[in-house]
């Protein structure tokens, strides 16, 4: 039985302030810098912790006597101007404020070891046994209608905390075979429609697990047929026959086109072939452009709300068309989006939320955090030397933020990962945070340097290398933030699975243009 690792003491001393004189990102917060005034008493006394404690005067301290433990005010300090206007949404964010501040001063009641930045560790083994308890109850009733993504959450976080998924092949195969339809597509669950989404789960589970079994399994020539009835006369694609379009629809198919290898060229019965389109590709970068809106962000269709899942699903679908150098400017505004991506890392939190004025969430640690390396591709020019790739500008955002919300708030006492403090960990959760984790560990970079592979278009993808990041640095004292025991593997900045299940599909499918 494994025994949970001793917690080391936390000390609370409060102490004098110096005003915050940097400017917290946030929506609802006035966007100008703050004046020098401290935080007044009144908004501290609205934040006092559960316990009694104010967390804006923690400081969190060793009970070692070689040194003191210092969190930056960044992290531990209440945006110093707040917008007057009280809404739902501006009390709900001061109730997540007062659940985060305790966790990021390592204060709170739950807080792990921490290390010399006051960040706890990862609770590695308690995540492993969470994510194969999460598989081992996948039978059950409740997940029939997410069976596939079960399977791929589960797989792709066991694989960055360092498991060997190989081991689930032949039951990742009996359990998908269950729910491939003959007319193509994958469903839910036994019996159930095909929907591109589950479709998506299902292609990247049987990459993971790896192994010609798993990926000879999948019905190819009824997939591609099937793709074909969810192309749109508008350049995009509806996520089941008869179903709603969005921009996941878009993505998720070109991903399964792209890994297998499918051709590019629609199906002889394809409904859009009557409206002229002969390809998968025709129109959907221009559907992709009109999915941007007036704040910079994109949304799931035309004239709909800017969403940071659905920023991540253009980008990387834009990437798999094409080089990022080439895609990106031509058909985003991304200064714009530049700026809407960067509105939506919060302080003192650190995390993402991934709307305007909505709640930081440990998932979008990766459809916001994942959007990142895709933009700094088109924005850098790569440095490459032997097999590591350095791009120039090393991150656009602060990874050391991120890297203090998912370690202090996102981690459960006894496993998984949660959207943040006092919520139920899930594996949803937890793929996606220990992703945007990961991101922050390893540089992803576009090299367009390797020869097309002859008969298939749909190279760009194959383009990318990752190399392991130096150690990282605390933004004020410009010390070592990272610790060697938080290191994860590295995931593919588009396919989201790890390199290895990339290279094999590829290597697989790469010949088999045709069926």
């Amino acid at each position: 039985m494994r025994t949970k690792p001793k917690r080391r003491k936390v000390i609370h001393k409060s102490r004098s302030r110096t005003p915050l004189r940097q400017l917290h990102r946030r929506d609802g917060y006035e966007n100008h810098m703050a004046s020098d005034r401290a935080v007044d008493r009144d908004e501290q006394e609205e934040l006092i912790s559960r316990d009694g404690t104010d967390p804006l005067s923690l400081e969190a301290t060793f009970d070692q006597a070689e040194g003191r433990l210092q969190v930056p005010d960044l992290y531990t300090t209440l945006p110093p101007i707040k917008d007057t206007l009280t809404t739902d949404t501006s009390v709900s964010q001061d109730n997540i404020i007062q659940r985060c501040l305790p966790h990021l001063s390592a204060s709170g009641s739950s807080v792990f070891s921490v290390n010399g930045q006051g960040i706890p560790s990862l609770e590695r083994e308690n995540h492993i046994d969470f994510l194969h308890s999460t598989i081992e109850n996948a039978r059950y009733i409740p997940y029939d209608s997410v069976r596939p993504w079960v399977l791929y959450w589960s797989l792709t976080a066991l694989s960055l905390l360092g498991e060997n998924v190989e081991t689930y092949q032949q039951r990742v195969v009996e359990t998908l075979s269950a729910c491939q339809n003959l007319g193509g597509g994958f469903g839910a669950g036994h019996g159930q429609l095909s929907h591109v989404a589950t479709s998506y789960a299902a292609v990247l589970s049987l990459a993971i697990v790896g192994g010609s079994e798993s990926l000879d399994m999948i019905g190819r020539r009824a997939l591609w047929r099937w793709l074909g009835q969810l192309k749109q006369s508008d350049g995009g694609f509806s996520l089941c026959v008869g179903g709603e379009e969005d921009v996941r629809g878009a993505y998720c198919s070109m991903t399964i086109i792209s890994l297998l290898a499918l051709p590019l060229e629609l199906p002889p019965n394809a409904p859009t072939r009557a409206r002229g389109f002969a390809s998968f590709l025709d129109g959907l970068p221009e559907y992709l452009s009109r999915c941007q809106t007036f704040e910079g962000g994109i949304s799931g269709r035309p004239q709909s709300e800017a969403h940071g899942a659905y920023a991540f699903c253009a980008l990387a679908c834009l990437c798999i068309i094409g080089s990022p150098r080439e895609m990106l400017p031509k058909y985003l505004d991304l200064p714009l989006l530049i700026s809407w991506l960067s509105s939506r890392q919060h302080a003192p939190e650190g995390g993402f939320s991934g709307r305007t004025n909505k709640l930081v969430d440990g998932c979008y640690s990766h459809w916001v955090g994942g959007c990142w390396p895709l933009i700094e591709a088109a924005m850098n020019a790569s440095q490459t030397s032997g097999s590591t790739t350095t791009p120039k500008i090393r991150s656009w955002y602060s990874q050391e933020g991120l890297t203090r919300y998912i370690l202090s708030c996102c981690q459960a006492d006894d496993g998984g990962m949660r959207d943040k403090p006092n919520t139920i960990p899930d594996a949803y959760h937890t793929c996606y945070t220990l992703a945007g984790l990961s991101a922050t560990q390893h540089y992803s970079c576009y090299s367009g340097t390797r020869n097309a592979e002859a008969g298939y278009p749909l190279n760009s993808a194959f383009h990318w290398d990752s190399s392991k990041k130096g150690p990282q640095r605390d933004m004020n004292k410009g010390e070592d933030f990272g610790d060697a025991r938080t290191m994860l593997g590295s995931l593919h900045p588009i396919y989201v699975i790890p390199w290895g299940a990339v290279e094999r599909c590829h290597g697989l499918f790469s010949q088999k243009t045709r069926f």
